[in-house]
């Protein structure tokens, strides 16, 4: 469909890609001025640039003589975790952003997408796809939704529990520490573990709200996932065509909220990456997109996107390995471990939230395309202003977590 242009700027529009990689220097972000100048931020930069470049020639001291790839892979997995924890402890790192993908949560027993042979996309035979990313294509679904449903009756939350990297993330936030994380994720293990939603971008959506495919009326979500668990189709009363949970698809908008990453990525100060193969656009090109001298931090279990690079950037660093081993390695140099331990047993004490609830929440929604029918937009804002006072209480949650952990903060 054709569209057509308006005099005023449009809102943001970014569909979920699987193909083809996104390339936005980080070098064009240095220009912006800064509340005190470019000359004070360059030179916050420099300082922080300098204390890695100390801290990585030591680490460099300790390697064998090897090939050039396995010195920078060994040089990373050395000393990177320790650079970027001595980092923390200084207190240079205040506005940590963290980009999470399907890795973080195999610890809680959800399978990732892309490993061979355990991986979703290795496993979908049963559903008769012609290839695997059509069980989360909006075409294919429009012309048959049954493969993802009887896939999203496997993936509703309900029966994993958070693990001990996604409370590490919670402890970022607890210590002040965290802007924001980035998760690609739809299992909702974020939420359940206690992150605060005003410090949470589920940018492929959730389960938690449902609507309309074709014209994004909202639906219940618990109707929709009855009718799911049911084996049957929920059909939208506005038009007629098939509901679905608010999962992004190939093809379909990211969630407003996304764009809260033009913020946030030249804000950040440590960039934490994690569980992801940084494939899929435009959510792979966030780690390009934070200033040149931020340190950047892969926790995975391969070298992925930039860090498949020989050499490293200066202010990039990687650990490689078993994703939860490593955190708990990380949390161990941070010292941390104790508070760990208290807060995954205080939040499992609590009784769990609840992850389905019928309004819509505007950040939640996905952007609207232009060629929705009239009527469209108005639904949706309308069901995210039912949900305005819940917002609120949360937002206020998350200040309180954060001062009071004030303490803890400068002890650490």
């Amino acid at each position: 469909m054709n569209r057509s242009r308006s005099s005023q700027p449009p809102v943001p529009r970014v569909t979920r890609s699987a193909g083809g990689r996104l390339t936005e220097p980080a070098e064009r972000l240095d220009s912006g001025p800064g509340p005190y100048g470019k000359q004070r931020r360059k030179q916050a930069d420099s300082a922080l640039a300098q204390d890695l470049s100390q801290m990585s020639m030591s680490g460099q001291d300790t390697l064998n003589n090897s090939s050039p790839s396995a010195s920078a892979v060994k040089s990373s997995s050395r000393g990177g975790l320790a650079s970027v924890a001595r980092l923390v402890k200084l207190g240079r790192c205040k506005n940590v952003v963290v980009v999470a993908g399907a890795g973080v949560s195999t610890a809680s027993g959800i399978p990732d997408f892309r490993t061979p042979g355990t991986g979703l996309y290795a496993n979908l035979e049963k559903y008769n796809i012609p290839y695997p990313e059509a069980i989360f294509n909006i075409d294919y679904f429009s012309n048959d939704p049954q493969p993802f449903f009887s896939l999203a009756k496997a993936l509703y939350p309900g029966s994993h529990r958070p693990n001990y990297i996604h409370y590490f993330i919670r402890m970022l936030h607890h210590k002040g520490l965290l802007l924001r994380v980035y998760t690609q994720n739809i299992d909702g293990l974020e939420k359940l573990c206690g992150i605060p939603d005003d410090k949470l971008v589920e940018a492929h959506g959730s389960f938690a709200t449902a609507a309309c495919h074709l014209c994004y009326t909202a639906y219940p979500a618990e109707d929709a996932k009855q009718a799911i668990m049911n084996d049957k189709v929920p059909i939208c009363t506005f038009c007629a065509a098939t509901v679905k949970p608010d999962v992004v698809f190939f093809g379909e908008d990211l969630p407003q909220k996304y764009f809260l990453n033009t913020q946030d990525f030249p804000k950040a100060d440590l960039l934490i990456i994690m569980g992801t193969s940084l494939q899929i656009e435009p959510f792979a090109s966030l780690v390009n997109t934070v200033r040149s001298t931020v340190p950047r931090l892969l926790l995975n279990r391969n070298a992925v996107g930039p860090f498949e690079k020989v050499p490293l950037r200066r202010a990039d660093h990687m650990e490689l390995g078993d994703l939860e081993e490593t955190v708990r390695r990380f949390a161990e140099m941070l010292g941390w471990n104790d508070d760990m331990e208290e807060l995954m047993r205080s939040q499992e004490t609590l009784s769990l939230p609840t992850l389905i609830s019928s309004p819509l929440s505007v950040d939640q929604t996905s952007c609207q395309s232009k060629g929705a029918p009239a009527g469209t937009e108005t639904s949706r804002s309308r069901a995210g202003g039912q949900r305005g006072a819940s917002s609120g209480s949360e937002e206020t949650d998350s200040e309180t977590d954060s001062k009071s952990s004030a303490s803890s903060s400068q002890s650490t």
